[in-house]
């Protein structure tokens, strides 16, 4: 047996949509997102624009990328930070592990989210420093 009706399931005032509700609940949970907006090789020196958000996630591709090119010869990095809206220990990891084996690192332009970062490590970035693996340039 079937029967059909054409009268709504759920009265007017129930069927209009609700209005959205906005919940903010805190920190952030969406991992960031990097773009690499240039990658050039100047010899064995790779120079790399970055644009957006480092995280320990968003890193992961840009640790793959430097990987591919140190298994190529580049024994040089200049990264243009000037667009890198947030950054976090994820950065730093890949910071640390291209000064491996003698690489050279070169921050250009960090951005005030870099530069942050780099003020809040600052007596380990002195020991990098120093052993000659990080600069930086362009805004202090």
């Amino acid at each position: 047996m079937s029967t059909s009706s054409a009268a709504p399931i759920l009265s007017a005032a129930l069927a209009t949509p609700a209005r959205p509700v906005v919940h903010d609940s805190g920190a952030d949970t969406a991992p960031g997102v990097i773009v690499v907006d240039s990658c050039t090789t100047l010899g064995t020196t790779l120079v790399v624009r970055l644009a957006g958000e480092i995280d320990h996630f968003s890193a992961a591709p840009l640790r793959a990328l430097l990987a591919s090119a140190a298994d190529d010869g580049c024994t040089g990095l200049v990264l243009d930070t000037s667009r890198v809206t947030f950054c976090d220990s994820g950065f730093l990891a890949v910071l640390r592990w291209w000064p491996r084996r003698g690489r050279r690192l070169r921050l250009a332009n960090p951005s005030r989210a870099v530069q942050h970062l780099l003020n809040a490590v600052a007596p380990a970035r002195r020991q990098w420093a120093h052993a000659g693996s990080l600069t930086t340039a362009g805004r202090s």
